[in-house]
Parts: structure tokens; C-alpha cells; sequence
């Protein structure tokens, strides 16, 4: 196995194959860790985390939190809303002030593009990205590689259909780096209000490919993976398309426009979910709807970049 050396997860673009298979190697070994009676190994015994989340995050903050926990180590949440940056306190004053109290990773999310990687610059302690804008969302790319893996036993190949708000999608970023580094054939669809000018050329290497496909059945025809976006109303300042209504309708995924992959093909989603929008529910509940298997494995995933960060510096065991 690759040795991990890095001292912080910043995002997928920087990866190379072999550390992005180190990961996804090590979740496999972590996953089992779930599925005791008595969720705990001591590996990260007397560290530190710190869950540092400045928007708000239901799977992306629980998981990192229950995957520290699993690991035994000291975990901590802040939100933005309750931290001294409501008093004027810049971040990076902020950050050093955690950091003088020693931790030994901060996960953090912020709306800026580029948070994650001032931070990294000023302080010791390890760096992960939760989510940096509409940039790069690492963790989420490597649990949905993860989860695309466990069920069809490759990704090399595959035809894998992304669809949605691709303008201020950090998971689409992140899994077109990480999905074309491994040789998957990726194509994008969605209003072209939001298909970023040039979006085909953020591939720079690798086996795989992408595509920016002008309708949404060109994308999903004989996929084995269908990925669904949200709308990210958050960051729009503007009208995109003229209603949600008419967005489901040209845009969403049903029944009928699923069966348009292949006999085989899975359903993902980053969550959360916006049934009968982008996503019908009869497509969500689908026994070929894996966004459940996305969280569960978010954990596993989650701990295996703890640990390996933590291996990295000589502060983990095993």
C-alpha cells in the first residue's frame, strides 16, 4: 500500500491515484468497525478533532464527528454561530486560537473558496476540507467512489451520469477530479444557466473522460452510475431557471427517465434530498438507490482520513 504522507486533505485535485486508493483501501478495513456491538478502536486514542463548520451540514459534520469517536478520539463541535467570529474575531485569529489549544485535526467548512488552504498554511495542526464554497468537497468524492466501488467492484469504465446544479456544485467538482483519475467516463447535464463555460476542461489527467452533454437523457443513456444534484439556492443571487416546477419537469429524475441507464445502473445523491424536485421519491426509495450506502460508508471513509493524516505525522497507532 502507498504510504499517505500528507499532512492535510485539501482536496481531490491534488491526489494521485494511489493516494486516493490508500483511502479508499483503508475505509474497507475501517467499515466492519460500524457494524460491532462496541463502535470503537483505540487508534486516535488522546487526539484531538475539532468539527469547525461555518454553514450548515447534517451528514458531512455527524459523520466526521461519530468517525472521530470511532476512533477514540477527543472530538468537538463549533458552529460559526456560536464562536467569537459573531464578535469581530477574524478566522484565522480564530484558528490559532484552537490551535493553542493543541488539537490535532480541524475539519472545516466555510463558504469561501480557499479557506481550508489559508488555513493549512498557518497552523500545525492537520487540515481537512468539509466543504470550501462551490470549490472542492474531498471527503464527499471519496465516499461516493467508495460506495460506486463497493457495489459494481471497479471504476475504471464506467459511464457515470452527473446532473444538476453544476455551477455551485463543490461534490461535482470533486468527483469529476476523482471519477476521471480512475478511468470513469463522466458525463454532466443540467440547465445551461448552470454548466459552468468550459467546464469539460477542469480534466487534466487520468484515463477517464468528461462530457458536458446538452440533455439530461444523453447523460443518463446507458450509465451505470446516475448521480443527482440539488439545487443550491444558497449561492445563487440570481434566477437560474424560471421554477422549481419547471426545473422537475425538464430536469429531474423519474422512473422513466432512470430506465434510460443501464439494467444495472445505481442511484446516488450527496444529499440532502429534495424529493420531487430533482429526485422523484419512488427513485430515492428504489432498491437501486444507494444514498443511504453514501452515509454509512461517509463514516468509514471519514475515519480512514483521521487515521491516515494522523499516520502521516507519526501520532496514530498501527
Amino acid at each position: 500500500m502507498t504510504k499517505f504522507t500528507r499532512k492535510d486533505l485539501l482536496g481531490i485535485r491534488e491526489l494521485s491515484v494511489e493516494e486516493i486508493n490508500t483511502i479508499l483501501d483503508t475505509a474497507h478495513s475501517f467499515k466492519e468497525v460500524s457494524a460491532r456491538s462496541i463502535k470503537k478502536v483505540p487508534t486516535l486514542r488522546g487526539k484531538t478533532v475539532i468539527n469547525f463548520f461555518f454553514e450548515a451540514s447534517t451528514r458531512t459534520r455527524t459523520s466526521f464527528e461519530i468517525a472521530g469517536k470511532r476512533l477514540s478520539a477527543d472530538t468537538i463541535n463549533i458552529s460559526a454561530s456560536t464562536s467569537s467570529v459573531t464578535k469581530g474575531e477574524t478566522l484565522i485569529d480564530t484558528a490559532r486560537n484552537l490551535e493553542a489549544m493543541a488539537p490535532d485535526v480541524i475539519v472545516i467548512r466555510h463558504s469561501s473558496p480557499g479557506v481550508p488552504h489559508q488555513l493549512a498554511r498557518l497552523i500545525d495542526s492537520s487540515v481537512v476540507n468539509a466543504g470550501d464554497g462551490a470549490h472542492e468537497h474531498p471527503s464527499q468524492a471519496l465516499l461516493d467512489a467508495y460506495t460506486i466501488r463497493e457495489r459494481k467492484g471497479r471504476i475504471a469504465g464506467l459511464q457515470i451520469a452527473i446532473i444538476g446544479d453544476i455551477t455551485h456544485s463543490r461534490v461535482a467538482r470533486s468527483n469529476v477530479h476523482l471519477l476521471t483519475k480512475l478511468g470513469a467516463h463522466v458525463r454532466v447535464a443540467g440547465p445551461r444557466t448552470l454548466l459552468p463555460p468550459r467546464f469539460a476542461e477542469i480534466v487534466e489527467d487520468g484515463e477517464g473522460s468528461l462530457t458536458v452533454c446538452a440533455k439530461v437523457e444523453d447523460a443518463i443513456l446507458d450509465a451505470d452510475v446516475v448521480m443527482m444534484l440539488r439545487i443550491q439556492h444558497e449561492r445563487m443571487s440570481a434566477a437560474y431557471f424560471p421554477s422549481l416546477k419547471e426545473y422537475s419537469i425538464r430536469y429531474g429524475l423519474t422512473l422513466e427517465r432512470f430506465a434510460l441507464a443501464s439494467q444495472e445502473a445505481i442511484v446516488m445523491h450527496p444529499g440532502p434530498v429534495n424529493r420531487g424536485v430533482e429526485i422523484s421519491s419512488d427513485v430515492v426509495d428504489n432498491a437501486r438507490s444507494l444514498i443511504l450506502d453514501q452515509v454509512t460508508n461517509g463514516v468509514a471513509v471519514r475515519m480512514a482520513i483521521l487515521f491516515l493524516l494522523m499516520q502521516s505525522r507519526g501520532l496514530g497507532e498501527g
